[in-house]
């Protein structure tokens, strides 16, 4: 817009170079109306403040070699310089765009080189001392891990050890921080991705400072029991022990170990089975220690003081009992991040709380897009990995999307008071309000559990609509009460109450994870699907005016790209012992993975059900077009018209080469956990030792002839896996019936 002179009428920039013609014309018609709309649109530009950020740290992490990343500086740069030639709001708009996406990319590789530290590189085995720094007891899944300090130098600084937990298999007593223990072990680097675009433990170990995990090969010895305890840190550990052990013996079962995680976060105890049905159902996030239990802890907080200072008339005429209230709450979500352990989660939720807290303090509006906006920028600004993790996606797109919605023309009706109403119509508002909430909330976490995930709870908004009450007003007010009454020995009635609660919600997840169609899955969604679904939810919901439709347009076409995308065909681990084989349709067993080797972890076949939302409980020897012998393995894969040869390696014997050549001859791919010989070459690729050791996990798609490598995602990037040199297998020459 311009201004003619004081107190004339305001003139669009547009109309005024609508007489204009030609391609510079054109231009400058388009500029204007940036000019306009982003100037209609003012109030809402510095939302775009830590999207702008997280692009730049988005750049960092997905560009995998740094001359991509020097192209998106120097491009980033380019804009800002035509920003600086530029004039109007569009210009200054680039600028500042351009800016924060080259402080996202600086505070990225920074946040990096900070936490560098080593990282093994070579499967190691031996002896092990140290002293333990921390003590995870996995109680449902049988399990106990421990980080320790090694006393070799040679060995990383962090190494995580993984025991079992049963009859068999007991932890020595003791076992616990500040501990010197003894024990041989083996150990690995940080595992990648078990496919392209899969979970990478080992981006996560990079930025935890844990440079190797591994298990015990005998008993874990300790040599040193542990120091007294001394500081805050220890001190709320013990805190979160006991609490542990206490609520779980007041409250038996499953109820007992849920409870104690809405407590202390430790999910440890929580059998596999209610977490399974807690997922499915759509209520995993209740389990997590984040929105949910720190807005009930804080809100109630806040309530209890202001009420509790606002019986005294003297108190509430001379003292600001709104920034009284908002101080004691803040310090009740401190106490409470802390007293959880202060995970990744928990500490992001509580810095976004303590943003709305100061802003009620200071009489701004309690929750509001500007507020989560200054919470998302100061948290990627101090750990901008956890842009990439799937909690903090999570988090930031429900609030996002549900104040956005309570902002909007359908919200405000839905918020706004009606005193002349009747009880009838409150009731029904208030259903419909709530519906329509677990609706948008639901539409804006789906993507990135589809994404990853590859599932998400069809009925979530249903569950949710009974578990977040029976939650918020029963489960958390029992669970404060009891511990309460626990230090004066009054807590059995309420633990009581507390298991039967408890009992309700997991009776909950099971049933609706039960219901048919519970669970939506989807295969490998592709990253530009995903980018474009969160691209347009933002753009839908940080615009205000009809600009804001917009966004409808790439969530279509990102909606469209995940729904169509195709499932690998072929699947092979990174160290080559392992692939899965995606069963085509017409074939016996349709819709199911073939795994290579009976002995496949349940992570592994877990990962691989996951990219092709298919069951990988099925053997490769077992499928019809398979022939399979104690030391190798042939299957034809058809996939319409065409066919391929699959050969693969499953044991340690030495084929002999007037057989095995051949059959290398006539395959198409050739897996193998091998170093294999020059002379064995298939007709396309080649995936052995050697190949896999440079290039990772595989991905291979048939019809599209396309095949995907961990190594080519991560490039360049500190955590990747390198290979090592190995000894070769000390071979066995087999059978002459070895080969089928």
């Amino acid at each position: 817009m311009i201004y003619r002179g004081p107190g004339e009428r305001r003139v669009s920039t547009t109309a005024a170079t609508a007489v204009q013609t030609g391609p510079a014309a054109y231009l400058a018609r388009w500029t204007a109306s940036l000019d306009d709309a982003l100037i209609a649109e003012r109030t809402q530009l510095p939302l775009w403040t830590p999207v702008m950020l997280g692009a730049g740290i988005a750049a960092w992490f997905l560009l995998p070699w740094a001359e991509q990343r020097l192209a998106f500086a120097a491009t980033a740069a380019a804009l800002a310089v035509a920003g600086l030639v530029g004039s109007g709001a569009g210009a200054r708009a680039m600028i500042w765009a351009a800016l924060l996406m080259l402080a996202g990319l600086g505070v990225a590789a920074q946040r990096s080189a900070d936490v560098a530290a080593p990282v093994l590189r070579a499967k190691f085995t031996g002896d092990v001392a140290g002293v333990i720094k921390a003590v995870e007891w996995r109680s449902g899944r049988g399990q106990v891990r421990f980080r320790l300090r090694p006393d070799d130098r040679a060995l990383p600084p962090s190494v995580r050890i993984s025991m079992k937990n049963s009859a068999t298999s007991v932890p020595p007593a003791g076992l616990v921080p500040g501990a010197r223990v003894r024990l041989r072990a083996a150990l690995n680097p940080p595992a990648g991705p078990a496919y392209p675009g899969g979970y990478d433990f080992a981006r996560r170990a990079w930025f935890e400072g844990l440079g190797a995990t591994g298990y015990p090969l005998g008993p874990v010895v300790v040599t040193a029991a542990a120091p007294p305890p001394s500081g805050v840190a220890a001190w709320l550990a013990a805190v979160r022990t006991r609490l542990n052990a206490r609520i779980e013996a007041a409250v038996p079962g499953a109820a007992g170990a849920v409870s104690a995680a809405f407590v202390t976060g430790d999910q440890g105890a929580i059998p596999a089975d209610v977490n399974q049905a807690m997922r499915n159902s759509g209520l995993a996030h209740l389990l997590s220690i984040s929105g949910v239990h720190i807005a009930i802890v804080v809100g109630g907080t806040m309530w209890g003081v202001r009420r509790l200072l606002a019986l005294s008339p003297w108190l509430a005429l001379r003292w600001p009992l709104k920034a009284i209230a908002a101080a004691a709450a803040a310090l009740a979500g401190i106490g409470y991040t802390l007293l959880a352990g202060g995970e990744v989660p928990t500490v992001r939720t509580c810095i976004a709380t303590l943003i709305v807290l100061l802003g009620i303090a200071l009489g701004r509006e309690a929750l509001s897009l500007r507020m989560i906006a200054a919470g998302a920028f100061v948290i990627l600004t101090v750990r901008p990995e956890a842009l990439l993790g799937p909690s903090f996606q999570l988090s930031f797109a429900a609030v996002t999307g549900l104040v956005a919605l309570y902002q909007s023309r359908l919200g405000r009706w839905l918020s706004a008071p009606r005193p002349d109403a009747g009880w009838l119509v409150a009731a029904a508002r208030h259903l419909l309000a709530l519906l329509v909430t677990g609706i948008v909330a639901e539409a804006m976490l789906s993507a990135t559990a589809l994404f990853h995930f590859n599932q998400t709870g069809v009925y979530g908004v249903l569950a949710n609509l009974v578990a977040i009450p029976l939650t918020s007003f029963v489960i958390m007010p029992l669970l404060l009460l009891a511990l309460v009454l626990d230090t004066v020995g009054l807590a059995a009635p309420v633990y009581w109450l507390l298991g039967q609660s408890m009992e309700a919600l997991i009776f909950l997840a099971e049933k609706v994870a039960a219901w048919p169609g519970s669970v939506a899955r989807l295969p490998l969604m592709p990253p530009l699907g995903y980018g474009l679904l969160v691209g347009g939810g933002l753009w839908l919901c940080l615009w205000q005016t009809r600009l804001r439709w917009a966004g409808v347009v790439p969530i279509v076409i990102g909606a469209g790209l995940a729904l169509t995308a195709t499932p690998p065909d072929l699947l092979v681990s990174a160290d080559g012992r392992h692939a899965a084989l995606l069963i085509g349709a017409g074939e016996p067993g349709a819709g199911r993975v073939a795994v290579l080797r009976e002995r496949a972890g349940d992570y592994v076949r877990d990962m691989w059900g996951d990219a092709t939302a298919a069951p990988a409980d099925a053997w490769l020897a077992d499928t019809a077009n398979a022939d399979c012998s104690a030391d190798t393995c042939v299957a034809m894969i058809r996939r319409g018209r065409e066919q391929w040869r699959l050969l693969a390696t499953v044991s340690r014997e030495l084929v002999p080469r007037e057989r095995f050549a051949p059959a290398c001859a006539t395959a198409d791919i050739i897996v193998s956990d091998r170093r294999l010989p020059a002379w064995c070459a298939p007709r396309w690729l080649k995936l052995d030792r050697t190949s896999l050791g440079a290039s990772g996990a595989v991905a291979v798609w048939l019809a599209e002839r396309r095949v995907e490598r961990v190594a080519a995602a991560i490039g360049d990037h500190p955590w990747l896996p390198k290979p090592a040199p190995q000894r070769p297998y000390a071979y066995r020459r087999s059978s002459p019936a070895s080969l089928p």
